[in-house]
């Protein structure tokens, strides 16, 4: 794994878990989390200090350009230190099609914006925001994955 990459899911066959706390920047603070789809993107920002996170308005954009030219915006407007991606894994944690997109997608992140990117296991987090009364399932999950990245920092 790339040492800007941490993951706070347990270790599948796809990679080995790293241990976010023990290698974590205590200067990084401000953060913006991605809930990727080839449709929509759901976005959310949160720092460590309050612990939370905030759902953003979800990217609804099909191809990259439009993607990256609307993430671009947030990461202007919001100044985050690192950027927090979901992964998706079928429920056995092994994974498939778009767990190869999700993880793409953040090589990209890390390309384009020279940012830490961490990846946190997503299985159920939109099921967990539909359950939640979610109006915007996407940012809501963005919401969940940057909130248990959050739980996971010292």
């Amino acid at each position: 794994m790339n040492s800007d990459t941490s993951s706070t899911r347990p270790s599948p066959a796809a990679a080995q878990a790293v241990d976010v706390a023990a290698q974590f920047p205590a200067h990084i603070q401000q953060f913006l989390a991605f809930d990727f789809g080839t449709k929509r993107t759901g976005c959310a920002s949160g720092n460590r200090v309050f612990g939370g996170a905030s759902p953003l308005s979800t990217i609804k954009a099909e191809g990259a350009d439009a993607r990256f030219a609307a993430v671009e915006k947030l990461i202007k407007e919001w100044q985050p230190q690192a950027l927090v991606i979901g992964v998706p894994y079928h429920p056995d944690g092994a994974p498939h099609e778009n767990t190869a997109r999700a993880l793409k997608f953040g090589r990209q992140l890390r390309g384009r914006f020279n940012l830490p990117v961490y990846e946190v296991d997503e299985r159920y987090s939109t099921t967990e925001a539909l359950a939640g009364g979610a109006k915007d399932a996407d940012a809501a999950s963005a919401c969940i994955i940057l909130e248990q990245f959050l739980r996971s920092l010292p």
